[in-house]
């Protein structure tokens, strides 16, 4: 994806569409910065040039390789953060895997047999019972309000 020289002061909204890019340059732009989570997703990012007043999303260990020559940044070589020897700020809590999501970026994934907050709740999300009282709220709030906006309909 090539985004150079396109007069950006800061990363499009919709760069989050192009998180299955594998190569991607930003130089020549006029950024000043790179918000965190800008790269949120894009796990398959091997290559990516900023400019030179820009430092690599991540940081520099989040890269195989930072090159620097007159005018840009090059990090090429994306590492997985969870694999890395380096303590992680936030580990996984029990019953779930770390996973990569974008350069220094990490995300932790359930085991199979678990879900819900921290992964603490053991067997498959009560999808029948969630969508039966759900569906029963609603229709009951929806003949609620039908019957008692009638009534004033019929007035007017």
């Amino acid at each position: 994806l090539d985004l150079s020289n396109c007069s950006l002061h800061s990363v499009p909204l919709g760069l989050a569409e192009a998180a299955a890019a594998i190569v991607l340059d930003l130089t020549e732009n006029p950024l000043t910065t790179l918000p965190d989570g800008s790269f949120l997703g894009f796990i398959h990012l091997q290559s990516l040039a900023v400019p030179l007043t820009l430092e690599c999303p991540g940081g520099s260990d989040a890269w195989q390789d930072v090159t620097v020559d007159r005018s840009s940044r090059l990090c090429q070589g994306q590492r997985n953060p969870c694999n890395s020897s380096a303590e992680l700020a936030w580990p996984c809590p029990g019953n779930s895997v770390c996973a990569p999501d974008g350069p220094g970026l990490i995300q932790c994934l359930c085991d199979n047999t678990f879900h819900g907050y921290k992964c603490l709740r053991e067997g498959t999300f009560p999808l029948l019972l969630f969508g039966g009282i759900l569906g029963t709220a609603t229709v009951s709030l929806s003949l609620l309000l039908w019957g008692t906006q009638r009534r004033k309909a019929k007035t007017l």
